[in-house]
Order: C-alpha cells, then structure tokens, then sequence
C-alpha cells in the first residue's frame, strides 16, 4: 500500500525528532521518557523507596525511568495488556488493569504496601475519527483514575496523559473530586501540535 503524504511526514517528523534520536543514543524505550523526567525534575514525583505502578506501561520508557530514581528499596510494576520486553528492576504483569481477578494478583503481590505514585501515558489506539479517539481517551483516564483511587497512600500521587477537548473539563473536575491539587503539565517532549497534556493530582481528599 503506497503511504499517504500525512503518513510520510509523520515518519520524516519523528525520524528527525532531537527526543527520538536522544532516546536511542541513552538507551530508552521511546521518547516518553523525557516527558516523565521533566515533570519529575520539576514535581518530585519520584523518590528512592517508592511503590510506583506505571499504567499501560509498553514499551516500557517510563518504568526505565521510574526503576532508575526508586533505588533498590524501591519497587516499580509495569501493567500493560500488550507483551513488554523486560526490565531489570521492573515487575510487568500483563492484563487488563481494571479487570477484577488481574487487580487481585497484583494486589497479592503489593503484600499489603500502598502505592505511592500511579503514573499512565496510555493513548487509545487511533481510529481517526477525532471524536472516538477523544472519547476513549477520556474513558482510559477514567480507568486509570478509579485504579489510583483504589491503591494510592494518601500521600500518594497520580500523573495521567489526557488529551484537551471534549470530556477534558468533566475529567478534571473529578481528579479535583479526588484530590486537592491537580495541576496541568505539558513537557518539552511533548510535540507542540499535540493536544496532550499531563495532569498531576496531589492530595488525597
């Protein structure tokens, strides 16, 4: 099948991407990676000792970098229902994070630990039709949101990639039910002509 113009820019794009390019030079998964480590830097999200659960984790840049800052006291469990390369460090569990029976296997192996920072950068897969994708978007934080409420300490914090447009309001305004700070972040990494955008919750209400 011959690739469309838009398909073919996409690839020169991400080819010539300074992240991309940065990313295969530092060993990293995928350019995501310097999207969670900006918001670290500047957040704090972080710290050695942590129980840290990276959502939708594949291809496994962000538990790369949460399995590097938690230190060797720290633990880091990557779930995702696609097959992940494995990562010294990192506790991958492959299956829906919402079904009952997998949360009860992961949460036998928490032995009875909160979780400090539930983190997930999932994106739907494109269907191209804007509308669709926005709305499973959404549906996707809202998942990860009801997993975070379940497991996090209440010092715990949650980071969830959302994209601005419909639904967007109506997902803040319920992190804000959950928690007393949400705040909106969008990294370098983060490529201009995205709607992505990153919101960080605080406080467990």
């Amino acid at each position: 099948m011959k690739r469309s113009k838009t398909s073919k820019s996409w690839m020169a794009e991400h080819v010539n991407d300074p992240f991309v390019q940065r990313a295969k030079t530092d060993g990293l998964r995928a350019r995501a990676a310097y999207k969670l480590m900006e918001i670290d830097d500047k957040d704090k999200l972080i710290r050695p000792g942590m129980v840290v659960v990276d959502l939708g984790a594949a291809p496994g840049s962000w538990s790369q970098v949460a399995v590097s800052r938690v230190g060797s006291g720290g633990r880091v469990f990557a779930l995702d229902l696609l097959p992940m390369e494995p990562i010294n460090g990192v506790e991958f569990m492959q299956g829906d994070f919402h079904d009952e029976e997998f949360v009860t296997r992961f949460e036998s192996l928490l032995d009875g630990r909160r979780v400090d920072l539930v983190m997930s950068d999932i994106a739907p897969n494109i269907s191209g039709i804007p509308s669709v994708d926005q709305a499973r978007s959404v549906y996707l934080a809202e998942l990860a949101l009801d997993f975070a409420c379940q497991h996090l300490a209440p010092a715990g914090r949650f980071l969830v990639k959302v994209f601005q447009g419909e639904g967007f309001d109506a997902f803040r305004k319920a992190m804000e039910a959950e928690f007393k700070s949400v705040i909106v972040r969008k990294p370098q990494a983060s490529r201009d002509r995205s709607s992505e955008v990153y919101l960080l919750g605080a406080g467990r209400r």
